[in-house]
C-alpha cells in the first residue's frame, strides 16, 4: 500500500483544497478530505441552471478529459497488501439478505451521469452510481469528476447527479450534490490511485404538473418562479368599487365597445387593430387592406424559459418538461420555441381587424397566478433509484460488471458510442498492480474493456444481480484509458484498488445527512 507521508511535524501542509479557502478538511490520520459544493441557498439555482430550456444544458455537457492519459502499454508489479480485513456494506434493500449470483446484462436503476462547470467555464459530464449510505443520499464517481486537484486544487461547480439520464431528461429527478468527499493524496497531491469521490445530495428535484394560486399584484411581482395573468370580465359596478376602494389591489380598467359587423377599410369612420391568430391562419391570409388580411410581419418575442412555460401551461396544464410542445390554437395562438442555447421566444402572428367604434364599454380586472408545485421534491436518491453496496479489500482476479456512459471517440477517432444511453462490460481484474507513469500512479487495477471516454466515474460491480440489479462498488473507472493491443482502440480500463483509506474516506460520506432545498 502506497502512502504519501506528511511533515515530520505532524502539519498538514497548506496546499490544494485548504489554501484555496474551500473549508476542506482532512482527518486526523490523513485520509478523509472533504469540501463542500453547493449550499442549501443556492440548489434552486442549480436545478434551474440545468433543467431550463427542456435540459439544454445537459444536452450540451461534453465528455470530461481533464488529466485524461492514453495507456499503451501496460507495466505490472506484485499484488495488494490489504491495510484491514476485507470488509463490505450491502446494496439498499439487501441489508439482511443473502447473495444470489446471477449471470446478466441488464442495466441497474442506480446509473447516471454526473454533470458539472469545469474550471474554462465548459460544460461536462462523467458517470457515476447511487450508493449505500446511511441516509439514502450518496454517489460514487471518480475523484477527478469532483474535484480538479493540484495546486490549484477546487471542487467543480454546479455539480449534479442525474440517474437514468437520457436526452436531456431526469426521470428520477435531479440531485445537486453537497460535500464531496476523497482521499486527501488525491486531492491535495493528485495521487491517482486514489481517485475516487463520494458525495452526498440533497433530495431530488423534478418539474412538471403544478397548481395555480391567485395573488396580489405585488406578491405576482415579487415571486420569481412561474407565474401568470388573466385579464377577467366584470360588471360595471364591480369595476367602481374595484376603483373606488382605497384597500383594493386589483388592477381594474375599461375598454369602449366596438363593432366589425359591416366594417372595413372603406367603411366610414372605420378604424382598424390587430387580432392575433395561429400561423396557420396568417399564412392564409391575404396581403393589402381589409377584415382579415394580414396585419405586418410576424413578431418574435423574447422571453424567459418560465413565462414560456407559463404560456404552455395555460394552454396544457398536464405539460411537463421534455414533452412536445403544444400546438398552438385559438385561445393561444403563439408559437413557442425553447431552443438548446436555453432562449425561450414567442412568435405572434396577426391579422387587421376593422370595427366601427360603439358606445358600449365593457370593464376588467387583471387576476394574477403564481404556479406552485411545479418544483417538487422527488425525495431521497436511494428511495428513488436503491443504492449498489460497497466492498473494499476484495481480492483482485475476480469478474466484476461496469457501467457507464462511454462517449468519446477511439485513438483512430471512431466514435461508436454516443453516450446518450449506459453500455457495460464484464471481465475479471487484473491480478497484479499496474503502472501508469502518465498519471503517476503505481496501484491501478486493470480490466479488458472497449470503451471510450465518458465511462470514466462509472463503477466495477462485484457480484451484480440480474434480477435485483445490485452489486457492490468495488472499483470506478479513473481517468486513463488503454490501449494495449496496439489497434489504436481502447481495450482496457483502470480504477483505484479499494482498500482500508477507501472504505474510511466512504464511511465517513455515508453517515452524513444533506437534507433538502429549503
Amino acid at each position: 500500500m502506497k502512502r504519501i507521508l506528511l511533515p515530520a511535524s505532524g502539519a498538514i501542509l497548506a496546499t490544494g483544497l485548504l489554501a484555496a479557502g474551500l473549508a476542506g478538511t482532512a482527518s486526523a490520520s490523513g485520509v478523509v478530505d472533504d469540501a463542500p459544493l453547493t449550499p442549501n441557498n443556492k440548489v434552486a439555482e442549480t436545478v434551474d441552471f440545468w433543467f431550463k430550456a427542456n435540459g439544454a444544458a445537459l444536452r450540451a455537457a461534453e465528455v470530461y478529459r481533464y488529466d485524461y492519459k492514453e495507456v499503451d502499454k501496460l507495466v505490472q508489479k506484485g499484488g495488494w497488501n490489504n491495510d484491514t480485513k476485507p470488509g463490505s456494506t450491502a446494496p439498499i434493500g439487501e441489508e439482511k439478505k443473502t447473495t444470489v449470483k446471477y449471470q446478466n446484462i441488464n442495466i441497474p436503476k442506480t446509473i447516471g451521469k454526473v454533470f458539472f462547470e469545469g474550471a474554462d467555464g465548459k460544460l461536462y459530464w462523467c458517470s457515476a452510481t447511487s450508493i449505500q449510505a446511511k441516509y439514502r443520499n450518496l454517489v460514487a464517481t471518480a475523484g477527478h469528476c469532483v474535484y480538479q486537484p493540484g495546486k490549484n486544487s477546487h471542487v467543480l461547480n454546479k455539480w449534479v447527479f442525474v440517474p437514468g439520464y437520457y436526452q436531456g431528461k431526469a426521470p428520477w429527478g435531479i440531485y445537486v450534490g453537497k460535500q464531496a468527499f476523497t482521499h486527501y493524496d488525491f486531492s491535495t497531491y493528485e495521487d491517482y490511485d486514489r481517485d475516487y469521490a463520494f458525495v452526498t445530495v440533497y433530495n431530488g428535484i423534478s418539474l412538471g404538473g403544478g397548481t395555480a394560486k391567485q395573488v396580489s399584484k405585488k406578491d405576482f411581482e415579487a415571486y420569481k418562479g412561474i407565474k401568470d395573468a388573466k385579464d377577467v370580465e366584470i360588471s360595471e359596478e364591480e369595476y367602481k368599487k374595484c376603483k373606488l376602494d382605497p384597500a383594493s389591489t386589483d388592477d381594474c380598467w375599461s375598454d369602449p365597445g366596438k363593432s366589425d359587423e359591416g366594417a372595413g377599410p372603406d367603411h366610414p369612420g372605420a378604424v382598424v387593430e390587430k387580432r392575433e391568430v395561429t400561423a396557420g391562419e396568417y399564412e392564409d391570409a391575404k396581403v393589402g387592406k381589409g377584415q382579415g388580411y394580414k396585419f405586418g410581419e410576424p413578431i418574435v418575442e423574447n422571453v424567459t424559459y418560465d413565462q414560456a412555460v407559463a404560456y404552455i401551461l395555460k394552454q396544457r396544464p398536464s405539460w411537463k418538461p421534455g414533452q412536445p410542445l403544444p400546438r398552438p390554437t385559438r385561445d393561444y395562438p403563439a408559437t413557442v420555441s425553447l431552443d438548446r442555447a436555453g432562449n425561450a421566444t414567442l412568435t405572434h402572428y396577426y391579422v387587421q381587424k376593422w370595427f366601427v367604434p360603439g358606445k358600449t364599454t365593457k370593464y376588467y380586472v387583471t387576476k394574477y397566478f403564481i404556479i406552485e408545485g411545479f418544483v417538487k421534491d422527488a425525495g431521497r436518491l436511494g428511495d428513488n433509484v436503491g443504492g449498489q453496496g460497497f466492498a473494499w479489500n476484495q481480492p483482485t482476479g475476480k469478474y466484476v460488471r461496469t457501467f457507464g456512459y462511454p462517449g468519446g471517440e477511439h485513438p483512430d477517432g471512431n466514435k461508436p458510442y454516443t453516450g446518450v444511453t449506459p453500455k457495460w462490460c464484464y471481465n475479471k481484474t487484473s491480478g497484479k498492480a499496474n503502472v501508469v507513469a502518465a498519471l503517476k500512479a503505481e496501484e491501478l487495477v486493470s480490466l479488458k474493456c472497449a470503451v471510450t471516454p465518458g465511462y470514466n466515474g462509472s463503477p466495477w460491480l462485484l457480484k451484480y444481480s440480474n434480477a435485483k440489479r445490485l452489486g457492490y462498488v468495488n472499483g470506478v473507472t479513473t481517468a486513463a484509458f488503454g490501449d494495449v493491443d496496439g489497434n489504436n482502440r481502447y481495450d482496457t480500463i483502470f480504477s483505484s484498488y479499494f482498500d482500508g483509506e477507501t472504505a474510511a474516506v466512504y464511511k465517513a460520506a455515508a453517515a452524513l445527512w444533506s437534507g433538502k432545498m429549503s
